[in-house]
């Protein structure tokens, strides 16, 4: 990648995680590319450079998050492990960066209210894929008997489910650590499929 598409894929960066802040505050219907534009100290002009509209800066949002989660546990499934670590792994790695980026992973909430059309397609996609990735661990696990045998999408669900909810109540300055917090979670989640 040239140094000025690095540039421009740092700024478009920059230019995201301001929207998510402005977007958590003001709600997807109430903000506009101005009030983004304003907060970045940036034309509402200069934005269109780097996005069509606010659908599209919401639907980058999103596209960010998944794909560093997509990342992540891509790695975690090709590592040497067992799947208990696998899991617990993945556990942790959504946890870590819910909490750690959590203006913008809170963005991707209920996307059928925020999206329509292509865009909309391509999310449910995105979000199936990430959720296949879970399936895939919790498959193997039963496969080599270290889970006990569960329904692989209600589990997933009840993973997923719990740890999208820390998002209602994580603060940074709260009694526990992330590290704590993934700890404990992924210790009374891991309890399911153990059996």
């Amino acid at each position: 990648m040239s140094l000025r598409k690095k540039k421009i894929e740092k700024k478009k960066e920059e230019i995201l995680r301001s929207a998510a802040e402005v977007l958590n505050e003001k709600g997807y219907h109430g903000a506009t590319m101005e009030d983004i534009a304003t907060k970045l100290l940036m034309t509402k002009g200069s934005m269109y450079y780097y996005f069509k509209n606010k659908e599209d800066l919401y639907f980058q949002c999103h596209k960010m998050m998944i794909d560093k989660s997509s990342e992540k546990i891509e790695e975690i499934i090709k590592s040497e492990t067992t799947a208990l670590e696998k899991l617990k792994s993945a556990i942790i790695s959504h946890i870590q960066l819910a909490t750690t980026e959590k203006p913008m992973f809170s963005l991707m909430d209920k996307p059928e209210q925020k999206f329509t059309g292509d865009y909309l397609i391509d999310v449910l996609q995105q979000r199936s894929d990430y959720e296949k990735y879970f399936d895939q661990i919790i498959q193997e696990g039963i496969e080599t008997g270290e889970f006990t045998s569960v329904d692989v999408r209600l589990l997933r669900l009840l993973i997923l489910g719990s740890l999208n909810w820390i998002l209602e109540w994580y603060t940074p300055d709260g009694e526990k650590t992330q590290d704590e917090i993934s700890e404990v979670f992924s210790d009374y989640l891991l309890r399911i499929v153990k059996g």
